[in-house]
């Protein structure tokens, strides 16, 4: 089981999400404000009063009464598939990491290896499309004579593993992680992988008509992309190609089925590989990947996919498999070379899996690359300019309050026997906190950047990455390690280390509001925090013990009341609709459902610990309690396009926003008496419906 990337931004693809339609406005407005102390003069609740939208009661849809002005009145940029609090943040930080960049660019004196050096060759590179366009597809000779020179499919396994080194995608790919059943060192996991389109459904699929369109769509994307590489023959390569990948479609599992840690859990010598994989050579995948020696067991988390695949490539022409490859290759780069492969890319990619109007500015794109290929470097620079280390402690503040937080609800729970109490309130206590950025940096002396090479900067850089995770094999575990750069606007947990981490990015307005009155913020960025401690306790991370060893510490009669639980929010989430013909999979957003009502009841109990038995204030009209809930669901502020919506639907384990929001206060105690809902209210859930997990 790999980390958990748990915001609503998920590496540019997912991005927050929620449909903005119409609402009912016939019953009367927000309820008046529960009494309480008046605020101290000057006091800044950190609300956004002016985006709300009063005509909607509060015990109906809290998104919409606490945001509905603004998903009203905001259009989504149209070079963005969505727009919300996330993209807002990161968008900010995209500007402060653009001057740091063009400041390295135009230092034409740095020394050669520096970080000056990398990040303005690597960004100058990027913006120079006159080059690009004079090279072509000629930064790809020596990759596209390599596919071409195949001569037996036996040679297929080195060539995944070239692929995996750069980056290019192949049908089995790999991770390097701690060993889920001994966490004190590294293994290989290998994955399934190689298919164009979010999800297999959106191959398989025979009754919704608009993967049908996205699925022909691809096929004349696929066979574009040929054409400009020159072939002929793209008609027919494209549609061998769809038709591959669509069987390997059919025998993957689904992303429901890959959520289970213990099914996905299968250890291999490398002496039992050919059982699995007769005509697959793993001598020439192992060496290829550079892992060869280093290890004597693997992970294999699909092994019917992965027999499936061996058979699947005996039954396909070494010709198919060519074309397949060169396109995976095209599709893998296309960004970095010339406009009219960067136009064709984005065409499908941007417009028609997401929704975009337009490609996003040149610049911009080129900071995105940058930060995924730079990361430590760039974010060294900015947590230097633009994360105080005042707020680093107050973060770590508040997630002391919320490790309490989550320490009085374990013993507070009715169903939880005390021999289960007692393993999680031990994990509990193992739980490490990272706020901001790394105590050591990575050392990025063995990458060279060099100015005028996009594609050769791209392919060194992904073949960096790749190297720094394979060296790992053999080593002690590194816990002081980061798996996201401190300028990504996002958190996650990490079950092997259980571990929650919060970049400095994720620290900023509107998510954090240093100079708001603390109850917003222990809604706004709380329950991010609480969410992220949560994930050690849903229904996936809660099998991993505080060690980060996948093994079961409850007592059966508990595992089965945490179960019953988790079908009751399963049947909640699947009631919610995003688009019309659309439900939500309440299955493959369990987890981040339980995180997201968990923490949501982290977030209030936490805050009344910060507040030591004193009353909060009133501040603009709203008690302490109701400012925690609003600052939580204006936090988790989005709107999406429907082509967003759908991938989101398919692939992503997390809710769109408006269920997020409303789908977790409708099971919180606390919210209905902050807002005074009662039976009737459209918030409103039965006391015997309502799902509490921690």
């Amino acid at each position: 089981m790999k980390r958990r990337l748990c915001s609503s931004l998920i590496a540019g693809l997912f991005t927050v999400a929620a449909h903005a339609g119409a609402h009912d406005g016939a019953h009367d407005a927000a309820p008046a404000p529960m009494p309480a102390p008046a605020a101290s003069a000057g006091a800044v609740s950190g609300i956004d009063v002016a985006s709300m939208d009063r005509g909607v009661r509060a015990q109906d849809d809290f998104f919409r009464y606490t945001q509905g002005g603004w998903l009203k009145n905001v259009d989504i940029p149209s070079d963005r598939s969505s727009w919300g609090a996330f993209n807002i943040a990161q968008d900010k930080v995209e500007q402060q990491l653009r001057t740091i960049v063009e400041q390295a660019a135009a230092a034409r004196d740095a020394a050669r290896g520096s970080d000056a050096q990398k990040m303005g060759d690597f960004y100058t590179s990027y913006l120079d499309e006159k080059r690009r366009n004079e090279l072509g597809l000629a930064p790809l000779k020596a990759e596209l004579a390599r596919v071409a020179a195949l001569q037996d499919k036996r040679a297929l396994a080195a060539l995944m593993a070239r692929f995996s080194r750069i980056g290019a995608g192949s049908p089995l790919d790999m991770a390097v992680h701690q060993d889920n059943k001994d966490s004190t060192r590294y293994i290989v996991d290998i994955v399934q992988s190689g298919l164009g389109m979010p999800d297999r459904d959106y191959y398989l699929s025979t009754t919704d008509a608009r993967l049908k369109d996205i699925r022909a769509k691809y096929q004349q994307h696929v066979e574009k992309m040929l054409a400009l590489a020159g072939h002929a023959d793209a008609a027919a390569k494209a549609a061998q190609i769809v038709a591959l990948e669509t069987e390997l479609a059919r025998v993957q599992w689904s992303a429901v089925e890959n959520r289970d840690p213990v099914k996905a859990y299968n250890k291999y010598s490398l002496a039992q590989m050919p059982g699995l994989t007769p005509g697959f050579d793993w001598n020439a995948w192992l060496e290829g990947v550079g892992a060869k020696g280093k290890i004597d067991s693997l992970i294999v988390s699909q092994p019917s996919y992965l027999s499936a695949l061996d058979k699947l490539i005996a039954a396909t022409a070494l010709p198919v498999w060519k074309s397949y490859f060169e396109f995976r290759l095209l599709s893998a780069y296309a960004p970095y070379l010339s406009q009219p492969f960067v136009d064709e890319s984005f065409a499908f990619r941007g417009a028609v899996l997401s929704g975009a109007k337009v490609n996003r500015p040149l610049e911009k794109r080129a900071i995105a690359e940058i930060n995924r290929n730079l990361s430590e470097v760039v974010g060294k620079a900015y947590v230097t300019q633009h994360f105080p280390a005042e707020r680093k402690q107050q973060v770590e503040e508040m997630a002391r309050n919320f490790i309490a937080a989550f320490g009085e609800g374990i013993e507070m729970l009715d169903w939880m026997t005390p021999e289960t109490k007692k393993q999680a309130q031990l994990k509990l206590s193992k739980i490490s906190v990272k706020i901001g950025y790394p105590d050591k940096w990575r050392d990025y002396s063995g990458l060279d950047i060099v100015r005028g090479d996009l594609v050769g900067n791209v392919m060194r850089a992904r073949e960096f990455g790749h190297a720094y995770e394979v060296n790992r094999l053999g080593k002690p575990v590194d816990r002081s390690a980061w798996a996201m750069s401190p300028q990504t606007v996002n958190a996650y947990y990490n079950p092997e280390l259980n571990e929650v981490v919060f970049p400095a990015a994720r620290l900023q307005y509107p998510l954090y509001d240093a100079s708001a009155e603390p109850a917003v913020n222990y809604g706004a960025v709380g329950i991010s925090i609480g969410h992220e401690i949560s994930h050690a306790f849903d229904d996936q991370g809660a099998q991993f013990d505080g060690d980060g060893n996948l093994r079961n510490w409850w007592t059966r009669q508990d595992a089965e009341q945490f179960a019953a639980r988790g079908k009751v929010l399963v049947a909640q989430y699947g009631a919610y609709s995003p688009l019309p013909g659309y439900h939500l999979n309440g299955e493959l957003t369990l987890g981040e459902n339980i995180a997201d009502n968990a923490g949501a009841i982290m977030a209030s109990r936490a805050y009344k610990i910060y507040l030591k038995g004193k009353p909060g204030p009133v501040i603009d009209g709203f008690t302490a309690e109701q400012r925690l809930f609003m600052g939580l669901a204006q936090a988790r502020r989005g709107k999406a396009r429907d082509a967003s919506l759908i991938a989101q639907i398919k692939a992503d384990p997390h809710s769109p926003a408006e269920f997020r929001v409303n789908g977790s206060l409708r099971n919180h105690p606390g919210f209905y008496e902050a807002f005074d809902v009662k039976p009737g209210d459209k918030m409103y859930l039965a006391p015997q419906d309502r799902v509490i997990f921690w």
